[in-house]
């Protein structure tokens, strides 16, 4: 059995190799330059609506970046393109089955966001006042974003919310105990360092990908 200075090392070697394999997050690969401002906040929100139905999360990330191509990444400019727009943007992203009710929860999800927030999700988290509970509670108020939504909203917002630190949800120590690592959040905290939402996404993704999981462990 390896002692503690080895076993962390070992942990540590994994979660890097996680991280280079697996780590790219979702907003890094719809595209989302992800910042402490309105719009790649609003993005990140209506790609964790995409990615809450029930589908791969290639077609999700897919349908964000045709929303996105179709410039509407800010909520006015969500609102001000017609319900057929919205529908054609997420069928080019072959989001199918769900595309017509997403279309009209992105409409009501950015009016709400006008009306409550200004179009600003920095408000939001004004609102919660730091409290992480709270926060989801207030992003599960937008159509359509459940638990789910909001699960994938703050594994990837802590890198630009530090009061979201350590977020690791179930998903994310289902995928830790695949590949070896603990499935205590402070030590997973400890062991990706700065990279916190890189680990987070990794984790996710070897958990839903035997794939992954295997390319990790193997080395």
């Amino acid at each position: 059995m390896l002692g503690y200075p080895a076993r962390m090392t070992a942990q540590k070697e994994i979660a890097r190799r996680l991280i280079d394999v697996a780590g790219e997050t979702y907003a890094s690969q719809t595209g989302i330059r992800l910042a402490d401002k309105p719009s790649p906040l609003y993005q990140l929100l209506v790609l964790s609506v995409l990615l809450s139905a029930p589908m791969k999360a290639d077609i999700g990330v897919a349908a964000g970046q045709e929303l996105f191509k179709a410039k509407m990444k800010t909520p006015r400019k969500m609102l001000d393109a017609t319900w057929q727009q919205r529908v054609d943007a997420l069928g080019k992203g072959h989001y199918v089955r769900y595309d017509e009710s997403t279309a009209t929860a992105l409409g009501e999800g950015a009016q709400l966001l006008l009306d409550k927030y200004g179009g600003d999700l920095r408000k939001l988290r004004q609102a919660a006042d730091g409290d992480v509970d709270k926060l989801r509670e207030l992003l599960q108020e937008v159509p359509r974003l459940g638990p789910v939504g909001a699960h994938i909203f703050c594994r990837e917002a802590q890198a630009i919310w530090p009061e979201l630190q350590p977020y690791l949800d179930r998903k994310a120590l289902d995928g830790a105990d695949k590949v070896g690592l603990p499935t205590d959040t402070r030590q997973l905290a400890r062991l990706a360092g700065k990279d916190l939402a890189r680990l987070a996404a990794g984790l996710v993704r070897v958990g839903l990908d035997k794939r992954l999981a295997k390319e990790v462990n193997a080395a």
